[in-house]
């Protein structure tokens, strides 16, 4: 198979389409696939796992590099003859590439990945909402498909008349993130470090960001035996360090591969606090991990998290019921292990390799209604 992948977001930016787009295209390079990369020009890489990287114009907006519509764009892909164009997040680099493949006869299949009502709300942008909906729907129904990450972001796209919907998922490295690595060295290290008096150690991963809303880890001010871990940077890290004073924190910066397997490992709870994940892969890491999971009851957290066996589901904006999951798991070490066991198990069918099968068989579903494709 052929394929032209548009994504809103590449390397070196790292985020959740960054790191689902470059699972994609492993996967596709493991399988005897053949694919090129379209995204916005901000010092990405010239080629990924073998396959050519094309960077466009593109213009910055709230440090993200944001794709500009380019002739390019439509050179490419009829160039490339794909047999299908997988858009990743599409805005306005997206938009050309389906529109593009619509005039070759050639199918796309569109990711949603965006909180669009959650950002808008964040932002209070009233009418604006509606404006944003709009698009949305504007983009995605030149779709074949389009693939949702949760039954939330289902509900959305239905709400505004999106038919052509199917749910996919996202994958977690179960090697990676295992409940072993509590046993490794290195673990045992950053355990010494974050918690010397062995403290329970409830642990954060993300972006420091508005929508993240860390800041309402303040709600565990005044647990005695409890220290927080915080993984990651971002815009909001002053607006953070100062809500969290007085709670013992270890800012542990950005981290990845072994470095954050290992983290995870030196966790005893993890704790999501945003409202605006359509998926939560930190979620899946930190499940495949072995750890029970505290979130918003909104989202895609709601797909991940039975409440009760894997984890908690707090009321949005209920600051007190986050604390009180949290402090039950802390004095309850039967409990976590109970519920990081139920994790586990919750996420061992979602490997990379399986859930990257299901996008390929949405591309041939997606290949399948259009017969009149560009002639090779």
């Amino acid at each position: 198979m052929r394929v032209v992948i548009v994504s809103e977001s590449f390397l070196p930016t790292v985020n959740g389409v960054t790191n689902s787009v470059l699972k994609v295209l492993d996967y596709l390079s493991a399988e005897g696939h053949d694919a090129i990369v379209i995204c916005p020009s901000a010092g990405a890489p010239k080629t990924y796992a073998g396959f050519p990287v094309h960077a466009v114009p593109a213009l910055a907006y709230r440090q993200f590099p944001v794709g500009l519509p380019n002739p390019q764009v439509h050179k490419l892909i009829a160039d490339f003859r794909p047999d299908v164009v997988h858009a990743a997040a599409p805005f306005l680099l997206g938009a050309q590439a389906i529109s593009s493949a619509n005039r070759l006869g050639i199918p796309t299949v569109a990711i949603f990945q965006t909180d669009v009502a959650g950002y808008a709300r964040r932002h209070h942008l009233g009418q604006a909402t509606k404006l944003a909906w709009r698009i949305v729907r504007w983009i995605h129904d030149g779709a074949q498909l389009t693939l949702a990450p949760s039954s939330t972001a289902m509900a959305d796209l239905q709400a505004i008349g999106l038919t052509k919907l199917e749910r996919w998922g996202r994958g977690v490295d179960l090697a990676m993130y295992h409940p072993a690595k509590k046993l490794s060295p290195a673990t045992a290290r950053l355990r010494k470090r974050l918690a010397p008096r062995g403290d329970v150690v409830v642990g954060y991963v993300g972006r420091i960001a508005p929508e993240k809303q860390v800041e309402r880890l303040r709600a565990l001010r005044g647990l005695t035996g409890v220290r927080v871990a915080i993984v990651g940077d971002g815009s909001s890290v002053p607006l953070v360090k100062k809500e969290l004073a007085g709670i013992p924190v270890t800012w542990l910066g950005k981290l990845g591969g072994e470095e954050l397997a290992t983290a995870y490992a030196a966790f005893d709870v993890f704790a999501h606090t945003g409202t605006e994940e359509t998926f939560g892969q930190t979620l899946q890491e930190a499940h495949a991990a072995g750890l029970p999971v505290v979130a918003p009851r909104a989202g895609g957290p709601i797909d991940l998290i039975t409440h009760g066996t894997n984890g908690f589901l707090f009321e949005p904006d209920n600051e007190d019921e986050l604390r009180a999951y949290i402090e039950a798991l802390c004095l309850d070490p039967a409990l976590r292990a109970r519920m990081g066991e139920a994790g586990r198990r919750t996420v061992l069918s979602k490997s990379w390799s399986g859930i990257c099968a299901e996008l390929v068989a949405h591309y041939n579903d997606a290949i399948a209604t259009v017969p009149a494709q560009l002639t090779r």
